[in-house]
């Protein structure tokens, strides 16, 4: 049987997640190995440096830099808060002093006698690393963070915003192809998920926003909209560190379009049910999907991961076409022709025949214009 590679989207209702959970500099993990943990629990926490404040003490007492050591009152790593004391000078006869008080809580991070500048450093940053999943810690990374695994129902989407949250899901579209209203999301929706159907609109999201949704799943968005709502245009970096008060994740793509039978079912299966949900989107180098991972019952000697498999093209397979005329639609492969062939642009590519799944239409396709929906 023919076979070719492709990148593809994974839907599923069961697979074995292995989820890194690092901090950003060395501190203190929580948690032993062996452990059970819930999403929501703190699995390694650090402090992160505060922001440095240049404080020239040879002005504010009125002496040359040479002499500022000599009226200093505390010392580099000493804790301090706003108003203290930092350097005096001693007057004429005990009066007339000059004094220098700290313009901020933190601590002394430096002490210049050449330049006379002190410089201050506001408090440390509490940072904590959460599990984001349920599931068993199967490795720590001493003063780094761990390792986590879990068996959960698994969804990809091809595009998000913000970051992880926590919340049940709740399907709010009677079908796929549905475009909620507004008045559909309600306080019913706070701390929720609601799954849309083939679109979303601004009008939504600013209602979900009031209403206190924790995310929203969707077929399609309009990227006018996104514009709108984040004040820029998307480019081709990171995404999913946006502050817009919940997370969004796209199934299909940017207009309106059906969100997957798949991908619906699946949603509909576990309607009730916590989730935990990203927005994080990277699609050069070190691709990165937003994801939808809901938590299943698992026995710990289920939890043995495989190697990842490429995704193939091969007759049977389910794929997303990616390109116009029928971006978005799913389709099944029939046919891959061994065979180069000569397409509009005039360039000879490897091709492969397909049948819609909604229309049951026959198309021809370059096999680099489609994705692979994988099990």
């Amino acid at each position: 049987m023919a076979q070719a590679y492709s990148p593809g989207l994974t839907v599923t209702d069961s697979i074995i997640l292995k989820k890194d959970r690092i901090l950003p500099l060395r501190g203190t993990v929580k948690v032993k190995k062996g452990a059970k943990v819930k999403a929501e629990n703190v699995v390694a926490e650090t402090l992160l440096p505060g922001k440095v404040v240049p404080f020239n003490l040879a002005h504010k007492l009125g002496v040359p830099p040479e002499l500022v050591m000599q009226y200093v009152k505390v010392k580099a790593g000493q804790n301090i808060k706003k108003g203290d004391l930092l350097a005096e000078t001693k007057g004429i006869f005990g009066m007339f002093k000059a004094a220098a008080k700290s313009p901020i809580d933190g601590e002394i991070e430096n002490i210049s006698a050449h330049t006379g500048q002190m410089l201050l450093r506001e408090p440390r940053i509490p940072v904590q690393v959460k599990a984001f999943i349920d599931g068993l810690v199967v490795d720590v990374i001493e003063e780094e963070g761990v390792i986590i695994e879990n068996k959960s129902a698994y969804i990809q989407g091809i595009f998000g915003l913000g970051g992880e949250t926590i919340g049940e899901i709740k399907i709010i579209a009677k079908s796929p192809e549905e475009i909620i209203t507004p008045e559909q999301v309600d306080s019913s929706c706070e701390g929720k998920l609601i799954v849309s159907g083939a679109m979303i609109s601004l009008a939504i999201i600013n209602k979900a926003k009031e209403m206190g949704v924790k995310g929203i799943i969707t077929g399609g968005i309009d990227d006018h909209d996104i514009k709108k709502l984040l004040g820029y245009n998307i480019g081709v970096a990171i995404t999913g560190h946006e502050k817009i008060g919940l997370t969004i994740l796209v199934t299909e793509g940017f207009g309106k379009i059906k969100m997957a039978n798949k991908t619906y079912d699946l949603l509909k299966q576990f309607d009730g049910k916590r989730a935990s949900m990203h927005g994080k989107t990277q699609i050069r180098a070190g691709v990165m999907r937003p994801e939808i991972i809901i938590p299943i019952e698992f026995d710990e000697s289920e939890l043995k991961v495989e190697e990842a498999k490429m995704a193939t093209l091969e007759i049977g397979t389910t794929v997303r076409i990616i390109r116009q005329p029928n971006f978005g639609k799913l389709a099944t492969i029939t046919a891959l022709p061994e065979e180069l062939t000569q397409v509009e642009s005039e360039t000879w590519v490897r091709i492969m025949d397909a049948q819609l799944d909604e229309t049951g239409k026959k198309v021809t396709l370059p096999r680099a214009n489609v994705e692979v929906i994988e099990d």
